[in-house]
């Protein structure tokens, strides 16, 4: 038995293909935890940095800068009463928020955090992310009818024709990336005399022939990837529902759109997929584009030195935030009221320094180090989500559905082409 679980700890494959089921549930349940610890860390980021763009200080009371807001938040929404419309249809009005949350967290069996750190590895990697994924909105349809209410129904409707149209420029700009890992070359149009492989669905084969092509492919063929990829990222904002494309959740039109007559931990469950998609799409997006787990400059910034410098990045990253919180704790107003948060601050700012002291090592910061790179690529996607909310305004319906039929499709279309025709020319 000891055997079983250590071998996979020597072994350079993802427990799916290794064939060990205790590894991939543990996978599987460090997913979880992981997900439900970063949809609180977002909710209170973006509590925060909306305040300060908008000249604010955000959640202050509970907690030092109130970093125990969303764990207020999160027990009131399950002790709060649950309240189910009397015409509602029970069983559908039960089960759409669990499907939608269900096709949130089942995307991530295939996300690569790492060449061994994902549940698995599919063949058809990218085809069970476009389906798993776009089975959330059979969810959104499910609720909205089910309140048998006008205002979740047109929500519901809203959000359908929404994510079914831009899953199409989506889905385009996805074969894009996928076309590139047929050609074989080194560089940004590099294809080593036309040679051409096979290409490959897997999306930890997608990580490594951009590692192979020494090129990421947001680069490839410039400007045509860099095109893909923002047809992907103003798609994949549409397909969360997040602003400025957040119109089944027009308060001033529809309440809260299809999730109207939800209430207390079943509206809490649209709010963690709603989160957890964000992350689900930006993972996505930094694993066909932006090399995924790969550090900065791995061809170009390349030795045992370089190696060392950029595998002390997690570490510092944590000792860096300690000493703000340390910093933060020093500058606490010195009056009996804020003994409480004074004290917290710095047990936070504890935790984190020996987040980042346990880092060093070098087991852990080899093991460690691919997660590090791929969870801050996603960061700074979920930064832009923040930033768009607080920066553009809502479209018109039409005007979101012109842009994904009139501008999205037929761009996705035109750069699809004009990838393979490049890729066969060179």
């Amino acid at each position: 038995m000891l055997d079983y679980v250590t071998s996979y700890l020597r072994s350079n494959t993802t427990p799916g293909q290794a064939g060990n089921l205790l590894w991939a549930f543990i996978y599987i349940i460090l997913i979880f935890l992981g997900l439900s610890v970063a949809v609180i860390a977002m909710n209170w980021l973006e509590r925060k940095i909306l305040a300060h763009m908008q000249v604010r200080l955000g959640p202050m009371r509970v907690g030092p800068h109130g970093l125990l807001q969303p764990i207020a938040d999160a027990i009131k929404l399950l002790i709060k009463e649950d309240i189910m419309p009397a015409e509602a249809d029970k069983s559908v009005f039960w089960i759409a928020p669990v499907l939608i949350v269900i096709t949130a967290f089942t995307t991530f069996i295939v996300v690569p955090f790492g060449p061994t750190h994902a549940v698995t590895d599919m063949n058809i990697g990218v085809l069970f992310m476009l389906g798993v994924s776009s089975l959330s909105v059979l969810g959104v349809v499910m609720a909205g009818w089910a309140s048998n209410s006008h205002y979740p129904l047109i929500g519901a409707l809203r959000s359908s024709a929404q994510m079914v149209s831009y899953e199409i420029a989506m889905g385009l700009a996805v074969v894009a990336a996928v076309l590139m890992t047929s050609l074989h070359g080194i560089g940004l149009y590099g294809v080593a005399h036309g040679a051409v492989g096979d290409g490959t669905l897997s999306m930890i084969d997608i990580v490594k022939a951009q590692q192979d092509q020494h090129a990421w492919f947001i680069f490839k063929f410039f400007p045509l990837g860099l095109i893909a990829f923002f047809i992907f990222a103003v798609a994949m904002i549409a397909e969360t529902n997040r602003a400025p494309f957040d119109l089944p959740e027009a308060e001033s039109e529809l309440t809260a759109g299809f999730h109207t007559e939800y209430s207390g931990f079943r509206w809490s469950l649209f709010f963690l997929a709603e989160y957890s998609a964000m992350i689900a799409v930006s993972s996505i997006a930094v694993t066909l584009w932006l090399g995924g787990w790969l550090r900065p400059f791995p061809t170009w910034l390349t030795g045992e030195t370089w190696d060392l410098v950029f595998s002390l990045f997690p570490a510092a990253t944590f000792l860096l935030l300690a000493l703000i919180a340390l910093v933060g704790t020093l500058r606490m107003p010195k009056h009996p009221y804020f003994r409480v948060q004074t004290l917290g601050l710095a047990g936070f700012a504890a935790v984190l320094a020996l987040i980042g002291i346990l880092l060093l090592l070098p087991p852990v910061r080899d093991r460690i180090q691919d997660i590090y790179w791929f969870s801050l690529k996603v960061a700074g996607f979920m930064y832009l989500y923040i930033w768009y909310r607080g920066t553009f305004p809502r479209y018109r319906f039409d005007q979101l559905m012109r842009v994904g039929w009139k501008v999205l499709l037929p761009v996705g279309l035109g750069v699809l082409i004009l990838t393979a025709i490049v890729g066969v020319l060179l």
